[in-house]
């Protein structure tokens, strides 16, 4: 298996998550301890959460306009508890999601960013190597045309560049051999 295939950031992802748990129970007997808590914490979502969970059992039931009794305050304290320790675990894993998220997206960029510097580069150097055949070809002496070795015809006369004299770098074909 290669080192690369299990990133560090997803290890530390599903180690944020995992210690979540034990912090969602921490906080849900906290939730249950302090009357503050209970009271202005735990029990509206959980009297919300009751009252929208009843109405919809009772509309797909068939019953319209039927009242919601309230939960006892010990059932409120509970349910609202349990809602706000999943709200943690759900809280992170949704924020671990979004981190891996950013984390993917950077990478993408950077990977992107170095394509198009490299494509730059490539643009550059090919810019460079016209601007030389452009300064060789200014040195050739008048007449010819850049591509074409000296002492040879300029193409146009339906002769291919180098066949003349049997191909380039070949001495002329003697008439009498």
């Amino acid at each position: 298996m290669v080192a690369g295939a299990f990133p560090l950031a997803k290890l530390l992802t599903l180690g944020a998550r995992q210690l979540s748990r034990p912090l969602a129970a921490r906080i849900k007997a906290g939730a249950r301890a302090s009357p503050f808590f209970r009271a202005y914490i735990c029990l509206p979502p959980a009297q919300l959460y009751h009252w929208v969970e009843m109405r919809a059992k009772m509309r797909l039931m068939g019953f319209r306009g039927a009242a919601v009794k309230p939960l006892n305050e010990e059932a409120a304290a509970e349910l609202g508890a349990e809602l706000l320790g999943e709200a943690i675990v759900f809280g992170v894993g949704g924020l671990c999601l979004y981190l891996e998220y950013a984390r993917q997206t950077g990478q993408a960029r950077r990977r992107e960013e170095e394509q198009a510097a490299a494509l730059r580069e490539v643009g550059e150097r090919l810019e460079r190597l016209r601007e030389e055949l452009d300064a060789m070809a200014a040195r050739l002496p008048p007449g010819h045309a850049p591509g074409h070795a000296p002492g040879h015809a300029p193409a146009g006369g339906g002769h291919a560049p180098g066949a003349e004299g049997g191909g380039a770098g070949h001495a002329p074909a003697r008439p009498g051999h």
